[in-house]
């Protein structure tokens, strides 16, 4: 796969796929701006060269057509802070303005597409759709890796209408790559993996891949009941996906077999009520009280969790402990990022999974203090589960 430090872009024109589908507030502002911090080096690469750039990204789920809440015309002011240049938007991504406005750039200028899912032929991976799109540059460069597992028109499809020195992974992309890489293939040990999040359904192949990599698998937030459940427990009115039982049973037996920790809580922050002013308490997660939740790992299961943590030089983390959105209900969380803060500093390499993981670690304010925040939580974990990005083989030519 070419990389952006193998071309120079020099009077070339890129048309540059990046993952914008960033949070707007109701007042259309945006309130975690992390994507597009992501992007910037590619970009001022491209333009330090002497090219210019088209950005194409996609943003939300739009039906039926462009609305003003989903468009990218949104962003234009950040972005021209961002790059320390004007930003030019084109609206539509095809037809004769866009065209235009792309085939005027001036080698340092910027133009801003509107978003991509505007057209269903993005999302269905429509060729015809693609080809247009390829019109807009000289070369392709994909820097999305957070849509890398899509198979969508601009992110697997368009790089076949570029020659194959002409398709390039941006910095973006190369990093995450990398750095899943390194812990799934060259993890220095202890390895500890925490999974967390509502349900086993979501991260079973992950799961099972990781059983033959690390020394520790800690399990926390929703889908821990289920595993509660398969060890005799009662759980009360905790999440529980009734057809994953056996399945939770199997995948403790598993651990097993292979020699690997699987720690799930001893006790849980549980409430009457789904709500942050519900009636609190702590309860064995064996023995969780009939109309009663669990909505968080305790103050045991924290320590634990903690001290492994500490001790381990490799660790993933996808997914929090509990509903974390809820102030009495992230301390558990709050645990987990602290910790793996506390390991990163003694030497551990620390992969945090995106998604809501990524949040809670921004939002906490320990980004500063882990080794690599992944933008693409569903694209890494398919990685991580032994798939092939599309993204990732089209820049491969595959």
């Amino acid at each position: 796969m070419k990389t952006l430090d193998q071309y120079n872009f020099a009077g070339k024109r890129a048309v540059v796929r990046v993952d914008f589908n960033v949070p707007l507030d109701a007042s259309l502002h945006i309130t975690d701006d992390t994507r597009i911090r992501m992007a910037t080096p590619t970009i001022q690469k491209i333009l330090r060269d002497g090219g210019s750039v088209v950005l194409l990204s996609h943003m939300g789920r739009p039906k039926g057509g462009p609305d003003e809440k989903n468009s990218l015309r949104n962003l234009v002011a950040r972005l021209g802070q961002e790059y320390g240049t004007p930003v030019k938007f084109g609206g539509d991504v095809i037809g004769q303005e866009a065209a235009q406005l792309a085939s005027s750039l001036q080698p340092g200028e910027i133009l801003l597409l509107d978003n991509l899912r505007f057209h269903a032929e993005e999302e269905k991976g429509d060729a015809a759709f693609a080809e247009k799109l390829s019109k807009l540059g000289d070369v392709y460069v994909n820097d999305a890796f957070g849509a890398a597992h899509r198979k969508h028109a601009s992110t697997a499809v368009m790089a076949q209408y570029f020659t194959p020195e002409n398709r390039i992974a941006g910095y973006l992309m190369q990093s995450e790559l990398d750095n899943a890489h390194k812990v799934l293939t060259n993890p220095e040990h202890p390895f500890t993996a925490i999974m967390g999040g509502a349900k086993i359904s979501d991260k079973i192949l992950i799961i099972e891949q990781l059983l033959d990599k690390v020394d520790y698998l800690l399990i926390g937030g929703g889908m821990a009941y289920t595993f509660a459940v398969a060890q005799g427990g009662s759980i009360g009115n905790s999440l529980l996906e009734a057809d994953k039982i056996e399945l939770a049973a199997s995948l403790i037996e598993k651990a097993k077999q292979k020699g690997v920790q699987l720690v799930l809580p001893v006790d849980s922050i549980i409430a009457n009520k789904f709500a942050n002013d519900a009636d609190i308490d702590v309860a064995g997660n064996l023995s969780i009280p009939a109309g009663w939740m669990g909505l968080d790992i305790g103050p045991d299961s924290r320590e634990t969790f903690a001290d492994i943590i500490r001790q381990s030089k490799t660790i993933l983390w996808n997914g929090p402990m509990g509903v974390f959105e809820m102030s009495n209900f992230s301390v558990g969380t709050e645990f987990v990022a602290r910790a793996i803060a506390d390991a990163t500093a003694d030497g551990a390499f620390s992969l945090i999974g995106g998604g809501d993981s990524a949040a809670a670690v921004n939002q906490l304010g320990f980004a500063d203090r882990v080794s690599y925040i992944s933008t693409g939580g569903g694209a890494l974990l398919e990685y991580m589960e032994g798939k092939e990005l599309p993204g990732v083989a089209a820049l491969e030519g595959r």
